[in-house]
């Protein structure tokens, strides 16, 4: 199997031009940008309506209804950077130990196998380390489904289009890797949700995609700034309040005037927090360190575009690298697996003759030994199949009982915190839901659920609500094994 995160790709060639896509919902928005003479020059720019989805459609019938539209307003550039939805990707964050540098992506590797809520192997992986103001390392994993970008690189070859990027567009917009991030909360405008991202001490502090932030009513979107507020505070509130403290801007992203009039709800409804909120209409003359057009939009597709030509590159990359046939066989059989073929080469051939006689010997010995068992194998092979058979109808463990227990132990007496549905799968996999009059308590009972034995994989998966808040969490009941939350 090859290593993708091991092995070096072939270094792609540059680009003087490329079309930079941003998928969106069903919107698709593009530009076609050109570098000449260290600026950028706009070729074209579009915003069209796929009617297909390209994660449940026909990919060559998708890869079809893109090429009619890139063909409607006469693009002829192959060469594509592509922003995906925040909303594919999955997000893990951990806290990075004093290690050996050469020892950290084995780390990060357990890391995401264990807060991954699928097989990592599914998934196309990228990483943002960066530092607390207390000097500690943390890092942010992004995990994106690999058979979404199967079907969208499907897609992009019907409409004869090759890709050389995929990346997230918040992060296009506003790069985590650059001075001027520092302590920088952003939020980018899309069809039908806004993504948040904190950028601080080189990288990507936090992470996510707020639904239910944009509705659609006669055709036009419409903020609920309610929600972005309590959205962004529990953001805010989740992060070590040394981080915390760093951010003091906000920049929003997007429609102007969603954009301007989301900057002026969020100005007043986060005074208290100190942030100093702008809407950014227009990027600085020297934003890729290349001259930029005064008129160039300020969107997801141009900033991963202008980022590509200025050769910056993505902050996170979701591109596999090509691979040659050659770097195939040289992954498969290295050097060191060839001197070893080559020294034990000769051993074996000595060895060949004596092995078939012992190999002849051993056979005989086994089949007479077997002739000799095999009544008795059989009868037992038959008792096997019962006990496995009856097996289940002789479980005393009582889990379900157990579980209901636990449960009512940890939940406090006087009703703070109380449940209103409970669903055991499997026997070993509860979710539980109900009301908590404030975070507070809500945080006490799960603290002591955390801390009972047989319960593992914590988490709680949705909080609404602030007092009462209603409140969704689950985790896993294992007989016998101690509580290793």
């Amino acid at each position: 199997m090859i290593d993708w995160h091991n092995l070096k790709p072939l270094k792609r060639q540059g680009h003087s031009s490329v079309l930079g896509l941003a998928l969106d919902g069903s919107r698709l928005e593009g530009v076609v940008l050109q570098r000449t003479n260290g600026s950028l020059q706009l070729q074209q720019s579009f915003s069209v309506t796929l009617s297909l989805d390209p994660l449940t459609a026909d990919p060559e019938l998708v890869g079809r209804e893109i090429r009619n539209h890139l063909d409607a307003v006469g693009v002829r550039e192959r060469h594509c950077v592509v922003c995906v939805p925040l909303k594919w990707a999955l997000i893990v964050q951990t806290e990075l130990p004093d290690l050996p540098e050469a020892d950290v992506a084995s780390f990060l590797q357990i890391e995401a196998e264990r807060g991954f809520p699928c097989d990592v192997a599914t998934l196309r992986l990228a990483t943002s380390r960066w530092r607390a103001p207390t000097q500690k390392q943390h890092a942010t994993l992004i995990g994106i489904p690999g058979n979404h970008f199967t079907l969208l690189e499907q897609a992009l070859r019907g409409a004869k289009l090759k890709a050389v990027s995929f990346s997230l567009g918040v992060t296009a917009l506003q790069p985590p890797d650059i001075d001027a991030s520092n302590g920088i909360l952003a939020l980018a405008i899309g069809e039908n949700h806004i993504d948040l991202q904190i950028t601080s001490g080189g990288g990507v502090a936090a992470l996510r995609a707020l639904e239910g932030a944009l509705e659609t009513e006669g055709g036009r979107g419409l903020l609920r700034a309610d929600v972005v507020t309590r959205e962004t505070r529990i953001t805010l509130g989740q992060l070590p309040a040394e981080l915390r403290e760093t951010v003091r801007r906000a920049r929003i992203f997007g429609p102007t005037d969603l954009a301007q009039e989301l900057a002026e709800e969020l100005e007043v409804r986060l005074e208290a927090t100190g942030l100093k909120v702008e809407s950014v209409s227009a990027y600085s003359a020297n934003e890729f360190g290349v001259q930029v057009p005064a008129d160039a939009p300020v969107s997801r597709a141009f900033s991963l575009a202008a980022r590509h030509l200025a050769g910056g590159g993505a902050p996170f990359e979701f591109l596999r690298p090509r691979i040659t046939q050659w770097q195939q066989l040289a992954t498969r059989y290295s050097s060191s697996r060839l001197r070893m073929a080559g020294a034990t080469a000769g051993a074996v051939a000595l060895l060949v003759g004596f092995s078939f006689l012992i190999q002849q010997w051993q056979l005989t010995r086994l089949g007479s030994r077997w002739r000799t068992m095999s009544a008795k194998v059989t009868e037992l092979d038959g008792f096997q199949q019962q006990i496995r058979q009856y097996r289940p109808w002789f479980d005393d463990s009582f889990r379900c009982l157990g579980i209901l227990r636990q449960l009512t132990m940890v939940f406090p007496e006087d009703g703070v915190v109380s449940a209103k549905t409970l669903e055991i799968r499997d026997v070993n996999v509860v979710t539980c839901t109900g009301i908590a009059r404030d975070n507070a308590a809500l945080l006490r009972t799960l603290s002591q659920l955390r801390a009972a034995n047989n319960v593992t994989d914590l988490k709680v998966d949705q909080i609404r609500g602030k007092s009462p808040m209603q409140f969704t969490f689950d985790f896993h009941w294992n007989e016998g094994v101690k509580n290793a939350n």
